[in-house]
């Protein structure tokens, strides 16, 4: 049988199996939370680098569309500025071409052909023009134009007048015989007369 000491002895080794028992698992459930707050922590911090990835990835697409838009906007006004100037310039270019072809023709226009005299009767010297008024006179010359039947068979020669005092001369020797100088031009304008010869003095 037993004693009690035996059955101390018995209990003595319960409790303390039962204590290494207890501390065991205190120690394993320990590990445990431990395990599980280093699992946390880690997927925590996996989260924050990621959000935090996410979030540089972001903002560096954001960076980089803006810098294009900027980029893209700079390229257009660039485009938009070097076609006004290429318009400016060429529009300047043709008006600079414009005159200058407008100033050779007048040059040409105004050459003068020929220098000379007529002499004949002075039968008109008017003033006439619907937009440009000019003074035009008419020379009886004598002979025969077959050509011109308007005034009969007498040949007759038109004339233009710019200068104001020869003008006034030729009013005055209306239906007198006369010798008119004049030189002949190229083309003469509609403000300038109807013909080419233009008469310089009055002899």
């Amino acid at each position: 049988m037993d004693t009690p000491k035996d059955d101390a002895k018995l209990n003595a080794g319960k409790d303390a199996i039962k204590q290494n028992i207890d501390t065991d698992s205190e120690g394993i459930l320990d590990s445990i939370k431990d395990k599980k707050d280093d699992f946390v922590e880690s997927i925590s911090e996996k989260n924050e680098k990621i959000v935090s990835s996410i979030k540089e990835t972001k903002d560096d697409i954001k960076e980089s569309i803006q810098e294009k838009k900027e980029d893209l906007s700079k390229s257009i006004n660039s485009g938009v500025k070097k076609t006004k100037s290429f318009l400016k310039k060429l529009i300047f270019g043709l008006l600079f071409l414009g005159v200058l072809s407008f100033g050779f023709y007048m040059l040409y226009a105004n050459w003068t052909y020929s220098e000379g005299t007529r002499a004949g009767n002075l039968i008109k010297i008017s003033k006439k023009g619907y937009v440009f008024k000019t003074y035009e006179g008419q020379l009886k010359l004598g002979g025969i134009d077959l050509q011109n039947q308007n005034d009969g068979l007498s040949d007759t020669w038109n004339f233009s007048v710019t200068d104001e005092t020869v003008i006034a001369k030729l009013e005055k020797m209306q239906g007198q015989k006369v010798v008119l100088r004049y030189k002949q031009i190229n083309k003469a304008m509609p403000w300038q007369g109807d013909t080419d010869y233009f008469i310089c003095d009055v002899e």
